[in-house]
């Protein structure tokens, strides 16, 4: 469970350190009485049963749905005329947030009546991301199936369609880079049957995104079979590669996703080096949700030998989402996080990676983790 804080003057120690009012956000949650701004999802696709909250000047996706907020000390103030809510804590109003508004695009339709929210929808404030695959080998059988994940809850409740063509993709990125300012897209999808892990489909999007929008994008897969994909997909547009580990110890890895822990930490490496050479360093990716069962020192030795490899390790703290296997299981604590986020922010700083270098994709948006507000705070680890 997460540790109450308890400090007197918690208002001013929080502004006066940012890291650690986003961290205690994102371990605890807020308490929501009623939603503000663009929608917040329950269960389906991540980012999902958070809501995105522009706080003392970062957007941060904020746990909103899950059990663990009942118990949060965060709550929201009604809503004012300017657009602000008041953030309190027990209570005592803390500091003034805002909400990324409604896309304008989400009211609008393809010819053949699809709305563009089913096809994609708006992250933090300027990304659009999409499953272009909204189903996964993995997913039906519970003894491969990752339990964390909820993509075919999305597809079950009708909030989505099963595979997005890539004019579909490019009409809507092309209304949202319009309307609603987005500079970036997220291309993920479900794993198919094909050894080339999704790629193939991830090319086709890429494409035909790359060409109505000039748009920075990322492409989000499983490592293919082949390394021959990496440049298939950089010529088709595609700025960065994600290939997301979610766990590193290897028993963590086979009691959380069996399915995916099927390919070895050895071929994940090979497929990173393999990537890098094709990306440049620190555009290529990885998750690695906190909070499932690696150590502290774990998550730090895996960030440090990714570094080393020219990948940004995305660490994020892991969050329990309706429908899912784990949904009652425990979200990190803010000690916990901020041991692990410090030492890596400051390993990247030296190896002079940064979320602000990554041309697109989950690190450069960075609003699932509080990553990027340590990368030049190597001293951000103590308590209050």
């Amino acid at each position: 469970m997460n540790r109450l804080p308890t400090a007197k003057n918690y208002s001013h120690n929080i502004i006066a350190d940012k890291s650690y009012l986003l961290t205690e956000l994102q371990s605890y949650g807020v308490q929501l009485s009623s939603d503000f701004g663009a929608p917040s999802r329950i269960g389906g696709a991540g980012p999902t049963d958070h809501k995105a909250m522009t706080v003392l000047g970062s957007t941060v996706m904020v746990p909103v749905h899950t059990y663990s907020v009942e118990g949060s000390p965060f709550s929201l103030g009604p809503i004012q005329s300017d657009g602000t809510a008041s953030l309190n804590f027990i209570n005592i109003p803390v500091v003034k947030v805002t909400f990324p508004p409604q896309p304008r695009f989400y009211s609008l339709r393809t010819v053949d009546e699809i709305p563009y929210w089913k096809i994609a929808t708006l992250h933090s404030t300027d990304v659009l991301a999409s499953t272009v695959l909204q189903t996964c080998i993995r997913y039906g059988n519970k003894n491969t199936k990752c339990q964390f994940c909820a993509i075919g809850e999305s597809l079950k409740s009708g909030r989505t369609i099963a595979k997005k063509s890539p004019e579909q993709l490019a009409e809507v990125a092309y209304a949202a880079m319009k309307y609603d300012g987005v500079r970036q897209v997220v291309l993920t999808t479900g794993t198919p049957t094909t050894n080339d892990r999704g790629a193939s489909i991830l090319c086709d999007s890429a494409r035909a995104i790359k060409d109505a929008t000039g748009l920075a994008i990322q492409a989000q897969c499983e490592p293919p079979d082949d390394f021959f994909w990496f440049k298939r997909l950089h010529e088709s547009g595609v700025d960065s590669l994600g290939m997301h580990l979610e766990a590193w110890n290897d028993k963590v890895r086979a009691k959380i996703m069996p399915g995916k822990a099927e390919v070895p930490l050895s071929y994940y490496m090979d497929a990173f080096k393999a990537s890098v050479k094709v990306f440049g360093r620190g555009q290529v990716s990885t998750y690695l949700l906190a909070g499932l069962g690696d150590t502290k020192e774990e998550l730090i030795h895996a960030s440090r030998t990714l570094i080393d490899l020219g990948v940004y390790p995305f660490v994020v703290p892991f969050v329990p989402v309706t429908g899912t296997q784990l949904e009652n299981h425990p979200a990190p604590n803010t000690d916990f996080m901020r041991s692990v986020l410090s030492p890596i922010g400051a390993m990247l700083a030296k190896a002079g990676m940064s979320s602000n270098t990554v041309k697109a994709g989950c690190a450069k948006c960075g609003a699932c983790s509080t990553l990027s507000t340590f990368e030049n705070n190597h001293n951000s680890c103590s308590a209050f």
